[in-house]
């Protein structure tokens, strides 16, 4: 079947969104074994027809049938299922170069959780301690407190000269900080208990009041982040004055079965959580029930929600990534991404574009993804040299990646910067 397809005619139109490389939209006759590379050739061929001011060869990707063309046309139109008679539409964007090594950050011990945000990332380490670094690699703090692995870091807020941030450990707690910036010192002001094992992961709401914790003991707990202690803590129950006052959850959300391994506030009142279970939930705050399950076939080790897209997607033990629409009534999982060769650790969207994510895993890689593309990645960030345990983007393009080799690095990547 694809023999004979390879040598049919295909009736093309190429469209494009960004205006400075649009080409007559008259229709085109090509062969149908054309890969990416000869469009490459003939639309530059056409721009150089029409636009002789682009004086460089420009590098485009080829979007069709609502996905990237990694293959011949004619191998895509079959998978595709699609008729070689109509005229098809190809759609063409630039494609950005890879995201160029900036920093490597060296820990003491695995670098086990990150959350960058504008010009700063916080990084944990399995040694118990806490990072402040600026995005151009410079080393502010390390912060001793957590009396166990630093599993979790979230920034909360950042208000002038100080910034507010959120840890949780191994050791059941979740603490809230706050670093005064000119000064360059660090307080531990809140001191969360009321998980029963290890706190795995962590997560601030959108308005910054809130966040929420998921732990080994199953459980989900939400906490204010309020700096004042308006929990009225006797006294006598506070401990030490070094680690702040003591707080107890505002909610418990029980429901799990297993270790929860990823939170994320989908809204105000929503929370979604992952775990070993195979489950996906998502948790009515006010409530504190279910609102909504979905069953994977395999333990979660991370979940991310996209504002830009409502999409979630998910990294697990079976070396895929797969994509959910939670509003969807009828397949629930939209899409498959596979490349890694070992569990996926970590996954998480771009904060500017919708159609971009990374993920990390165990394999050493870093990958950066586009959804039209789910059978190959954009790129493969390479240069870990071990298990790859957690990524993030900074606004507006910098990623950030840790690793039990001990690293955090840094890549920018400028292009993504905007939609």
């Amino acid at each position: 079947m694809s023999a004979e397809i390879a040598e049919v005619q295909l009736q093309v139109r190429f469209i494009t969104k960004q205006e400075q490389y649009a080409v007559p939209d008259s229709p085109y006759a090509i062969q149908s074994n054309v890969q990416s590379s000869d469009l490459n050739t003939l639309i530059n061929a056409l721009l150089k027809e029409t636009n002789p001011s682009i004086e460089k060869t420009v590098e485009f990707d080829f979007l069709t049938c609502g996905e990237l063309l990694c293959t011949s046309l004619a191998e895509h139109l079959q998978d595709k299922g699609v008729s070689t008679e109509d005229t098809l539409e190809i759609e063409y964007l630039e494609r950005f170069p890879a995201p160029a090594p900036q920093d490597c950050l060296m820990h003491d011990d695995w670098v086990s959780t990150v959350h960058a945000h504008s010009n700063w990332i916080l990084s944990g380490c399995y040694d118990n301690s806490i990072h402040i670094w600026s995005t151009k690699g410079q080393h502010k703090l390390a912060i001793p407190g957590h009396t166990s692995p630093v599993k979790a870091v979230s920034w909360v807020s950042f208000n002038g000269d100080q910034a507010v941030f959120a840890s949780g450990s191994h050791d059941q707690s979740a603490m809230l900080w706050v670093w005064n910036v000119p000064r360059n010192s660090v307080d531990c002001v809140v001191t969360c208990r009321g998980h029963e094992k290890g706190v795995e992961c962590l997560a601030v709401s959108a308005d910054a009041n809130r966040f929420a914790t998921g732990s080994w003991d199953n459980n989900v707990c939400l906490w204010s982040t309020s700096l004042s202690d308006e929990d009225n803590v006797p006294a006598k129950k506070r401990s030490k004055p070094e680690h702040g006052n003591t707080r107890e959850p505002l909610t418990t959300l029980k429901g799990h079965r297993e270790a929860v391994s990823g939170v994320q506030w989908m809204d105000f009142n929503t929370v979604l959580s992952s775990g070993w279970d195979h489950l996906l939930k998502l948790w009515d705050c006010e409530l504190g029930g279910i609102k909504q399950e979905l069953a994977g076939n395999k333990a979660f080790f991370d979940v991310d929600w996209s504002p830009l897209n409502n999409s979630i997607i998910t990294a697990s033990a079976d070396r895929h990534i797969r994509l959910y629409d939670p509003r969807s009534t009828d397949s629930i999982v939209k899409t498959t991404f596979t490349s890694h060769t070992g569990w996926v650790q970590s996954v998480r969207w771009s904060k500017t574009r919708d159609t971009l994510f990374l993920s990390a895993g165990y394999d050493g890689q870093v990958k950066l993804w586009e959804t039209r593309s789910p059978r190959t990645p954009l790129y493969d960030l390479s240069g870990h040299e071990d298990k790859v345990l957690c990524c993030d983007w900074s606004n507006p393009a910098l990623l950030v990646s840790g690793s039990s080799d001990n690293t955090l690095r840094i890549f920018k990547a400028k292009h993504y910067e905007s939609t």
